[in-house]
């Protein structure tokens, strides 16, 4: 359970802004979008291999 308390003075914005980005950190809507659709083991185990060659690469060019 996400608890944000408000500040006084804090806009709802402010908050709000607070919440969302802790609850990003939390990756819940990561792990239920993964649910959806069951994903074998060796094909994400491919797409992650295939992730890091990426990153490796982009990180090469800089």
């Amino acid at each position: 359970m996400i608890i944000i308390n408000v500040k006084d003075g804090e806009s709802i914005d402010r908050a709000l802004k607070r919440f969302k980005k802790k609850f990003e950190k939390t990756g819940v809507l990561r792990e239920l979008r993964s649910r959806q659709a069951y994903e074998k083991k060796s094909v994400a185990r491919r797409m992650e291999v295939k992730h890091a060659v990426y990153v490796e690469g982009m990180n090469k060019e800089a």
